[in-house]
């Protein structure tokens, strides 16, 4: 069963910046072609939104609109890890920040527990 952690969440100041790594188990560095890997964030009372993706075929990326030039996403497959880094943090990039493996071939989610990302003065 594959597993997913992530760390590197935070209180960080407007302008600032933010490494969020997540690290998943149970996943042979190989197979990590297997897996689109994604980044959401929920913050309090909005839906789950769709942030940053990676695909694990091709490491092609896509963003949402409002972290575009902002946000990063990138792989380490020889680590099993996804890191999403955050430059020019806004008070509205507040949120808890899930990571999401998407296993294609048995349409399969996995989840993390989520990070607290809070962008304050």
């Amino acid at each position: 069963q594959v597993q997913l952690a992530e760390s590197g969440g935070g209180l960080v100041q407007p302008g600032g910046s933010l490494r969020l790594s997540c690290a998943a188990s149970s996943i042979s560095p190989y197979r990590f072609i297997e897996f689109d890997m994604n980044w959401y964030r929920q913050a309090l009372g909005k839906e789950r939104e769709l942030v940053a993706s990676i695909r694990g075929t091709d490491s092609s990326t896509n963003y949402a609109d409002s972290v575009k030039g902002r946000f990063t996403i990138s792989r380490d497959d020889a680590e099993n890890t996804v890191f999403l880094q955050m430059n020019s943090l806004k008070p509205e990039d507040t949120a808890v920040y899930y990571c999401n493996f998407y296993r294609r071939r048995i349409e399969k989610d996995y989840w993390g527990r989520g990070t607290q990302v809070a962008v304050s003065s």
